[in-house]
């Protein structure tokens, strides 16, 4: 290996790993209040677009990290739909109760 194929794998895998006590609590709590829902759909479709760059790309450490920021947004962007969705659902009940 190379020293720029070690730089980047190691660096894929650090910025992995920093990510996943947010994405571990997201998924445990499902409460994604905090985040922008706006923001969600933009990450997400910026990810799209890169996905055309990452991908032209030879096999390698970006592969994995994009890959891995892919399916972190996507899940992040599933739970606040989700949590958008049961709040506007029970606000919906609660008026109808009144």
């Amino acid at each position: 290996m190379d020293i720029p194929l070690i730089a980047g794998t190691i660096a894929t895998v650090v910025f992995a790993v920093s990510n996943l006590p947010m994405l571990r609590k997201a998924l445990r709590t499902r409460d994604v209040s905090s985040y922008s829902l706006p923001s969600m759909v933009m990450i997400n479709g910026a990810n799209a677009v890169y996905s055309l760059y990452v991908f032209t790309l030879p096999l390698g450490p970006i592969w994995g990290l994009h890959a891995f920021y892919v399916i972190s947004c996507a899940i992040m962007l599933a739970l606040c739909l989700r949590q958008r969705r049961f709040a506007t659902r029970e606000a919906e009940s609660s008026r109808r109760d009144r």
